[in-house]
């Protein structure tokens, strides 16, 4: 790529940090920003993208008109980027990258959370799989129409490479999106990836498993004495009060968010420096050819982690409140694809014209894929309303 002056970082970066001015460049060719790195580029493509916006009414646990003090998918990834650009900094590693990654790991994430993506699944069984992971990279390549010259956002090697990989090497074989992409760069899937989507990956873990214990006191799922049988949570609700006996608990489920975000982080960052310290990377490569994560939980971290995580799944995701909704969850996810798979039609003009294009009208698997990123790219709202505009006899004739 054409190298200009302002394609370096503010600060100095370490031998093994993915370097802007190093970038493998975009599937379609064009000029770099004057301005800008190329992965604040693709950061402002994703924030000014449809798909970023629609996040903020797409369920994180609770469906948006529970309440306003609930986390959303859009809260969720903010969270994420602000711990990822924490631990990008103190590893000397690109900051911009990490927190890209972030920005887009859950574009792909449908109306109603887990609950919706396991009714599309379902779905999708036999017609090429859905998963939303492998939606998110197919947002940012092939969904987002913003340019007259291509699909997608055109974003860097990297930043793809990132969204594909940050849990690791892809083992199975790979989804639409993945495979489409695979065709016109090489994101070398059987290794790691870099540090930077490393560090973004851990950030999801770290806010998730926070935010997500505030947002069950909230709710009412369980109760400070309850998560003391978590001996992670119990050690430090036990130091927040032997810091403040008298503590009002709405300030105790604060401290404790807040204190088990710094544990978290401080132990990401002593593991991580033991691993770089065994591997002693000199370049991007070298992490992802390490053989290993490299920014990871300690083993005892990650233990209590997975009991926490043991303690959220029975109490918060699968508690009966929970499953109520996703009753009514199945309900609609199913109708709705079920609807529009046997008659395109009755999607709006725009998405008829791309069963057309797609030449998908007498082909079910491809028109079963339109529909899942028609349902896909619903928030929760616009799910509930598309289904009683479909199924409510009376909606438009009152």
């Amino acid at each position: 790529m054409e190298q200009t002056s302002y394609n370096y970082c503010a600060l100095p970066l370490a031998p093994y940090a993915c370097k802007p001015e190093q970038t493998r460049g975009r599937v379609h060719d064009e000029p770099e920003s004057r301005h800008r790195t190329p992965f604040q580029r693709d950061r402002d493509r994703i924030i000014h993208s449809s798909a970023f916006r629609r996040l903020k009414y797409k369920t994180q646990v609770f469906v948006y008109h529970e309440g306003d003090h609930y986390r959303t998918r859009l809260t969720h990834t903010l969270e994420v980027a602000q711990i990822a650009r924490t631990l990008a900094r103190a590893f000397m590693v690109n900051e911009d990258l990490a927190e890209t990654v972030a920005l887009a790991h859950d574009l792909g994430h449908t109306p109603f959370a887990h609950m919706g993506e396991e009714h599309l699944k379902s779905a999708m069984e036999h017609y090429g799989r859905f998963e939303h992971n492998d939606q998110s990279l197919r947002v940012l390549t092939t969904l987002e129409r913003k340019y007259p010259q291509w699909n997608g956002l055109n974003l860097t090697w990297e930043t793809l490479e990132g969204v594909v990989k940050h849990n690791g090497p892809m083992t199975k074989e790979p989804y639409i999106a993945v495979r489409e992409l695979q065709e016109k760069m090489d994101l070398r899937l059987d290794t790691y990836a870099s540090m930077e989507a490393q560090v973004a990956a851990l950030s999801d873990d770290i806010a998730y498993n926070n935010h997500d214990v505030e947002d069950g006191i909230r709710a009412g799922l369980f109760s400070i004495n309850d998560l003391e049988e978590i001996p992670i949570l119990s050690r430090v609700i036990d130091n927040v009060r032997d810091s403040y006996p008298d503590i009002e608990e709405r300030y105790l489920v604060q401290e404790l968010k807040r204190d088990m975000i710094g544990v978290m982080v401080d132990d990401v960052l002593a593991e991580t420096r033991k691993r770089l310290d065994k591997v002693k990377p000199e370049s991007p490569d070298d992490i992802r050819m390490a053989g290993i994560q490299i920014v990871a939980f300690s083993s005892e971290m990650y233990e209590d982690v997975q009991k926490l995580r043991h303690f959220l799944y029975n109490r918060m995701y699968r508690h009966y409140t929970i499953n109520r909704i996703e009753l009514k969850v199945e309900r609609i996810v199913g109708d709705l694809f079920q609807a529009f798979h046997k008659n395109y039609k009755l999607f709006p003009d725009n998405w008829q014209q791309r069963v057309i294009e797609a030449e998908a009208v007498d082909n079910e698997r491809e028109r079963a894929r339109i529909v899942a990123d028609y349902i896909a790219g619903m928030t929760d709202r616009y799910a509930i309303r598309e289904h009683e505009r479909l199924f409510d006899l009376y909606w438009d004739l009152r």
